[in-house]
């Protein structure tokens, strides 16, 4: 096991994993910018590092700065968390090359998914079912023509190196493609530096599912069910539950199976998260996520698994704790992204927290690392808290995540907590009638 893990991230995420490390007795080194020096992180942690000024490209993505933090204190191993360089190949074999262990999967199958075509290609390949679409980039508009005319209307142009809903441009007929792949192609060129695009088939009312997976890089590898993480506004998540309201016992097995097969296939380390479409019954990858999620607590309260432990356990080369027949499902999960945001807008609020209060209560989580009298910076992302509720099964769960929304306060700043409270007592959200349009035709009014 390891003796020192530094944790090259901020705020709730870095919080999660400090607390992991210590209750595995492993000391924690935190690196933090100028704007974190107060962060309950860099309070709590053993050791911390300033590793220079708020832009995160002079700290928080800053490689050689945090090789030093940890070349200064020893660490022997390095947690990336989510974001920032979780996914980043290079920071991975830089590491490695220091001897310093990465907490996640090899540099290799990082490019591999990190790259959206190749992803697709490596999906078919291990019998993951992928969206009808290019196989690989499309050269011009002729070919971008044929292959829409081939899979039908309508299609998404998405970029290959994006993430975040940037370089997605939907065509309805083919009026619309000559645009759509312009607009992809300048905004992709724009946001990841490549302005590669490729085709896919644009389903109509979709769910996003998305498999939890772990491998020990020595040819083993477990699935912890699904999460659906339809929910979303300009294709980024804000409410994850697990199980989904759309899978029976036998699509879950399925699916399942399949990409712990894959993973296994593909001698992958850590945790992975594939991420699919799904309509009528069928499957569609779109992309893997070659790090812990957002929303991986949800997958934690229905499977009593702590997912930092294993990631940990699997990096130190100690294999997974479980096989598949280990693992056991129970009850339902939500989880909610509270964010400093406006509820309508979506607009940044940075700012002094006034009146920070949690609510608490058999079944609740909340992973924060603010408190009242915070001040939120404002050259990072916006979440602030994630609230997770565990019930004996959905109703159950609605109703503790109802109570909970009305205890949780925030003062000093907006928040989506009003946008949760809303939802919560929505029709459709309570009957699990929900696809991935849906929450942006309910804030359209329509």
């Amino acid at each position: 096991m390891f003796q020192k893990i530094l944790i090259a991230n901020r705020g709730e995420i870095a919080l999660r994993v400090l607390r992991a490390a210590k209750e595995l007795g492993i000391q924690t080194v935190v690196v933090h910018s100028t704007a974190d020096a107060d962060a309950m992180h860099v309070r709590l942690a053993d050791e911390s590092v300033c590793i220079g000024p708020p832009p995160s490209r002079d700290s928080y993505l800053n490689i050689h700065q945090i090789v030093a933090a940890c070349e200064i204190t020893g660490a022997d191993a390095v947690h990336p968390g989510y974001g920032f360089l979780s996914e980043n190949a290079r920071f991975a074999d830089i590491l490695a090359a220091h001897n310093i262990t990465f907490i996640g999967p090899s540099g290799d199958h990082i490019r591999v998914m990190g790259d959206k075509i190749e992803a697709k290609r490596t999906a078919r390949r291990l019998g993951i079912p992928v969206v009808p679409g290019s196989d690989g980039a499309v050269s011009d508009e002729r070919e971008a023509t044929r292959i829409a005319a081939e899979i039908g209307y309508p299609v998404i142009v998405k970029a290959s190196a994006g993430g975040g809903g940037r370089g997605m441009k939907v065509a309805r007929d083919e009026s619309d493609l000559e645009m759509a792949l312009a607009t992809a192609r300048s905004e992709a060129g724009a946001a990841f530096g490549d302005d590669a695009v490729y085709i896919e088939k644009f389903l109509q009312r979709p769910r996003h599912i998305e498999i939890q997976v772990f491998g020990d890089g020595m040819g083993k590898a477990v699935h912890l069910g699904e999460r659906d993480c339809s929910l979303q506004r300009r294709h980024q998540k804000i409410w994850e539950e697990a199980p989904s309201p759309a899978l029976n016992d036998g699509e879950r097995a399925r699916i399942g199976a399949v990409c712990a097969r894959a993973i296994a296939d593909l001698g992958y380390s850590g945790a992975g998260t594939i991420e699919f479409l799904y309509e009528d019954g069928e499957f569609y990858f779109i992309e893997m996520n070659t790090r812990l999620q957002v929303e991986h607590p949800v997958t934690e309260a229905v499977t009593d698994l702590d997912l930092v432990h294993e990631q940990i356990r699997v990096a130190s080369g100690a294999g997974l704790s479980v096989t598949q027949d280990d693992i056991r499902f129970t009850g339902h999960a939500i989880e909610c992204r509270i964010n400093a945001e406006d509820p309508r807008s979506f607009t940044p609020s940075p700012g002094t927290i006034t009146h920070f209060h949690t609510p608490g209560g058999l079944g609740i989580r909340v992973d924060s690392g603010v408190y009242s009298g915070y001040r939120i910076p404002p050259y990072y992302d916006s979440l602030i808290g994630k609230l997770i509720v565990h019930g004996r099964n959905r109703v159950e769960c609605m109703m503790r995540l109802r109570r909970a929304l009305d205890e949780f306060v925030v003062d000093g700043i907006k928040t989506t907590l009003p946008l949760f409270r809303e939802l919560v007592g929505n029709a459709d959200i309570a009957n699990g009638d929900y696809d991935i349009h849906w929450l942006e035709k309910h804030l359209a009014g329509e």
